[in-house]
């Protein structure tokens, strides 16, 4: 098993890359019926013809996509308590079908007490044209070294 970064192991100008994704048409379809079924995510006919010149990612699966990219990429190593919340959210270039996009994680702040720490990141992701679709900052809490599980026993998991 790998090490389990803690927040005494961050400090700010930490910068993480991310892994990418390539969204497809049905994705992105499928996941605008279910979670925001507004007709430039749902309709390819109608939105070839609408303001963004076809089927546009919303902006809630964009950030799912952000948030399955930190997990895979570094959320999964983190001593994770829980998130606090998103800052400045930020939808800045439409994200296409067969779009890849990657991030990259930079911490601005590991703000320690006993046991835990509050860590701040500005997030970024990119299209692979580098144009910049989203950006973010949000705050994590993490374990101090010594302090509260890491991640459930293997016989808790399942």
């Amino acid at each position: 098993m790998d090490t389990i970064v803690t927040a005494d192991e961050l400090t700010p100008g930490d910068r993480l890359e991310l892994g990418h994704l390539t969204l497809t048409e049905e994705e992105i379809v499928g996941f605008a019926q279910q979670w925001d079924p507004q007709w430039f995510h749902t309709d390819p006919v109608a939105a070839a013809g609408g303001h963004h010149g076809g089927v546009i990612a919303s902006g809630i699966h964009t950030l799912a996509v952000l948030q399955r990219l930190c997990v895979e990429s570094v959320y999964s190593r983190w001593a994770v308590i829980a998130g606090r919340g998103f800052d400045r959210l930020r939808f800045t270039a439409p994200v296409r079908p067969g779009d890849t996009v990657t991030g990259s994680v930079h911490v601005t702040e590991v703000s320690p007490d006993e046991t835990r720490a509050r860590v701040t990141m500005d997030l970024e992701m990119r299209n692979q044209d580098a144009a910049v679709v989203l950006t973010a900052t949000m705050t994590v809490f993490l374990w101090r070294r010594g302090h509260g599980p890491t991640r459930p026993r293997e016989e808790e998991a399942g």
